[in-house]
């Protein structure tokens, strides 16, 4: 899935940024709250994972903008700011998790993935379609009962088609959540992914809709 981290912390920012990368997300990491407006203005993003003491704009004016624009998309706030009211302020802007610096790296990929299935209609943890399932705590995948063994791309585009089963998702939305910012798109990498699962989980595993795009059926033909 990819990601926008708004940090402006260098030290914790490259943390951040190499540990959501390590959990199999493609990352664009800004570090002020007018470069987040920006961000959101013009890429398609699963989540945020959002900081409030922000130079240049705040962090919940950030937020309460994305929200007068009715754009649903998963917040986490990622802050400091640790009253009640803090909380109480960064919810009630429209944030759907609030976790306190320090925290640990597992607990914030935890709840990403909690926030990921909910936007997904996905609340069960494991993922399942057309004798598929997709774990997105250990990144296991099996098909048709034996496991699968992915690479980080396969793996990801995998789990954008099964996070909308039976929804077609076209080249430019796969590659909307397989690659950030600098990142070099080969001009067939999503037809060359496509085989590769296909190969591995079967041929009939992902149906293409001409002119529309790619999808994972709910049930197995």
């Amino acid at each position: 899935m990819r990601i926008l981290l708004v940090e402006d912390d260098a030290l914790l920012g490259d943390a951040l940024e190499a540990g959501l990368k390590q959990a199999g997300h493609a990352v664009d990491w800004v570090r002020d709250g007018i470069r987040a407006d920006t961000a959101l203005a013009t890429e398609d993003y699963a989540a945020v994972v959002l900081d409030l003491g922000l130079p240049r704009k705040d962090g919940i004016e950030v937020l309460r903008g994305l929200r007068a624009k009715k754009r649903s998309l998963p917040v986490l706030i990622l802050t400091a700011r640790d009253t009640v009211d803090d909380r109480i302020k960064g919810l009630d802007a429209g944030a759907d998790d609030y976790l306190v610096k320090p925290f640990d790296l597992g607990e914030l990929n935890a709840r990403l993935r909690a926030l990921l299935r909910r936007a997904g209609g996905q609340p069960a943890p494991v993922l399942t379609a057309a004798g598929l399932s997709l774990d997105p705590a250990t990144r296991r995948v099996l098909a048709q009962g034996q496991e699968v063994d992915l690479s980080a791309k396969e793996y990801a585009l995998l789990h954008a088609l099964m996070q909308h089963p039976g929804r077609a998702l076209s080249r430019a939305q796969l590659e909307q959540h397989l690659y950030a910012w600098g990142e070099e798109i080969g001009s067939n990498a999503v037809e060359v992914y496509i085989h590769h699962l296909r190969r591995k989980l079967g041929a009939d595993a992902i149906r293409t809709l001409r002119g529309i795009g790619y999808v994972v059926a709910k049930e197995a033909p």
